[in-house]
């Protein structure tokens, strides 16, 4: 069956309709990810968002219970060159196709996403929408359609839980947790308290924590203005780190600003430098949205990696308080994961912290 990719400029790519039959709407981004299409599309990052695969070929390895990132994909909509004709892997439950229609996210394949995703990064992000029919007014209805902005509210949990263990305990404060962080944590013996993206500082440290992370997420990090006491209010009594939305956060919270990127990041071989050490990393990357650095001057924040491409901010911390951020996933998934090591210092800043209350106390 016919479906078309529609674009707000007016461009229209035809192709062939897999997944859900239903429409859907959205922002259109491309991942540049050669594998991990179950990760991301389970990853809350994109929640809202069209998700189009630069990778010509999607769907080989079908979908398995053990690469989830969230149990509800929120993502609107999947764009593929070529979707598998059959999937093959002795881990495979069910196929990208039916794993679509079960969620009721449709897609589209026979599109040359290169080519669409060329045409983004010389236009920037654009607003479509995937149709099985084109009316006189798609294209002025798509223009004049709003994007959401309540994207975290739907992608956070509901109600506090807890991912019980003997090591230090662990307030994760979700804005669309990867489920890949919690077993990073959890690797690491930590005792973890999940809370609501609307938790209040007062929330937090009622569970006495020895640190607290802030989850990625998705959407405009200043669709978030509640987040920000509540990390005031954190980060001079605990250590904090913060990942993507988290460290856009963070830096909000503190006095900076952010801005919406051309196209964003989004794959899984972003290069980026530890400016203390020189160190490179190659990173996983889900973002549209970036740290001004400029606006760092008048803070008490200080960039701590870059990416090697366009030199936007990938990492910062306080220069006070025991705090600092990234904007990439250290935990990959998928991914390299050259920065798990991050998830390690994080730990030692506890323990660092610990050790100095002591000595203090003395």
């Amino acid at each position: 069956m016919k479906r078309y990719l529609v674009l707000e400029d007016g461009n229209i790519y035809s192709g062939q309709a897999f997944g859900a039959d239903t429409n859907a709407f959205g922002e259109l981004v491309f991942s540049t990810g050669m594998s991990g299409y179950q990760e991301s599309i389970t990853d809350q990052s994109y929640n809202g968002e069209i998700l189009m695969f630069t990778f010509p070929l999607i769907g080989n390895y079908g979908i398995n219970r053990d690469d989830y990132e969230s149990i509800t994909p929120t993502c609107k909509g999947v764009v593929v060159h070529e979707l598998a004709r059959r999937s093959s892997n002795w881990r495979m439950d069910l196929s990208l196709d039916d794993y679509l229609k079960q969620n009721n996210i449709p897609g589209i394949s026979g599109i040359d996403t290169r080519a669409v995703t060329r045409h983004i990064r010389s236009k920037g992000a654009l607003k479509a929408v995937l149709v099985d029919e084109i009316t006189d007014t798609t294209v002025s209805d798509l223009k004049k359609a709003s994007l959401p902005k309540d994207e975290v509210a739907t992608s956070t949990t509901s109600k506090p839980y807890s991912v019980p263990a003997i090591g230090k305990k662990i307030v994760l404060v979700d804005f669309g947790l990867k489920l890949s962080i919690l077993r990073e944590l959890s690797a690491r013996n930590c005792n973890i308290v999940v809370l609501p993206a609307d938790s209040s500082a007062e929330d937090v440290l009622s569970h006495d924590p020895d640190g607290v992370m802030l989850s990625n997420g998705p959407g405009d990090p200043k669709d978030v203005p509640t987040a920000l006491d509540m990390i005031r209010g954190v980060e001079k009594e605990v250590p904090l780190f913060g990942i993507c939305l988290g460290h856009q956060l963070f830096a909000l919270a503190n006095g900076a600003n952010t801005f919406k990127m051309k196209f964003g990041h989004r794959g899984f071989n972003h290069p980026v430098r530890e400016l203390a050490t020189g160190r490179i990393d190659f990173t996983s990357q889900n973002h549209g949205y970036a740290v001004d650095r400029d606006s760092l001057k008048d803070t008490e924040l200080e960039v701590t990696h870059e990416e090697i491409n366009d030199q936007t901010v990938e990492g910062i911390k306080h220069k006070i308080y025991p705090a600092f951020s990234v904007q990439y996933h250290p935990d990959a998934a998928p991914g390299p994961h050259d920065a798990d090591y991050l998830f390690d210092r994080f730990i030692q800043m506890i323990d660092e912290n610990k050790e100095k209350g002591k000595v203090s106390h003395d």
